[in-house]
């Protein structure tokens, strides 16, 4: 089956704006960066249970470049690059890539390579439309970033072809669960004042889901399993400013400066209205929940069983087996 925004209903948002929103938020991503070291460590573990011996590593997604380092001692003799969809993400990244020449990081490979560049290189791309030829990677590393991308299905298949076959995929992301309390809320406030529903945040995709598309795209043997973490805050504005600071906001808005007063007026009773439904929502310590759906997931690139001209592919692991009779 096909999940992409067009065939599954979800609504689809333009590259260009996940961008900006990341240009944006950029300079205040780090104070709700805890998520994702969180999930990284998490991941980490994971990975300890996985033999690999890389010798080309992909962090897809890489955004303020906290993982790079640990990926890079991870596997120190694997070169390593980190791709982003936000420049300005980029940018703060760089300290992590080392070196006085940091900012040489993001030049072309090869020029790299002319300046004797060493350690993680970082690319500003889509996931989707990556600037790497099939097979230069035999490990990808993408943590909290494919949810971003509103077509995985276009994305999968990317990673796939940039990987070795054989190569690992391992990556999180954040299912339908997550915000479920911002959504219920925005819900409740929308029926109250007889506004037409549309989407407040990202239309996050199943676990299952995302196991299909990668059999679809070519993967083998996908491990998916999930978990459900919950962030408590003091008070609705905190709540919603972490939100925001987090870019959960990938759909198009109209421009308050176009709105006139009257439009402004109504967003601003709008506001108050959803500051009440989450104050309706303390639980009994006193403090608001936010429920994030955590999605682990890898899967091994499929070896061919054929040649482009259609010629049978035999392992030499296989040969000497007995089939079964």
């Amino acid at each position: 089956m096909s999940l992409s925004s067009a065939k599954s209903g979800r609504p689809a948002y333009d590259p260009r704006l996940v961008r900006r929103i990341f240009d944006r938020r950029a300079a205040q991503f780090g104070e709700v960066a805890f998520l994702p070291r969180e999930i990284a460590e998490r991941m980490r573990e994971r990975l300890e249970y996985i033999k690999i011996s890389p010798t080309s590593m992909l962090d897809a997604g890489c955004g303020l470049g906290d993982d790079l380092p640990r990926l890079r001692e991870r596997f120190p003799e694997a070169p390593l690059v980190g791709v982003d969809l936000s420049r300005s993400m980029l940018e703060r990244a760089l300290p992590h890539a080392g070196g006085e020449a940091g900012w040489r990081r993001l030049l072309p490979a090869a020029l790299q390579r002319s300046l004797g560049v060493r350690g993680p290189r970082l690319a500003q791309a889509n996931f989707a439309a990556l600037p790497f030829a099939s097979g230069s990677f035999d490990f990808i590393w993408s943590n909290l970033a494919l949810h971003w991308h509103s077509q995985p299905d276009l994305v999968l298949p990317e990673w796939q072809r940039v990987l070795e076959p054989s190569g690992l995929l391992m990556f999180s992301t954040l299912g339908p669960d997550t915000l479920r309390e911002l959504r219920g809320a925005y819900a409740e406030v929308e029926a109250a004042h007889g506004l037409p529903g549309k989407p407040h945040v990202i239309d996050f995709v199943d676990m299952h889901d995302l196991g299909d598309m990668l059999v679809e795209s070519g993967f083998e043997i996908p491990v998916m399993d999930q978990e459900t973490l919950t962030i408590t805050y003091q008070s609705p504005r905190s709540l919603l400013a972490d939100v925001r600071r987090w870019g959960a906001y990938p759909h198009r808005r109209e421009d308050a400066a176009e709105a006139g007063a009257a439009g402004k007026a109504h967003a601003r009773r709008v506001h108050a209205a959803l500051t009440e439904a989450l104050e309706a929502r303390r639980r009994a310590d006193g403090t608001i929940a936010l429920t994030f759906e955590v999605i682990y997931g890898h899967a091994w690139k499929a070896v061919p069983r054929t040649t482009a001209d259609g010629h049978a592919i035999v392992r030499v692991e296989d040969i000497g087996r007995r089939r079964p009779g």
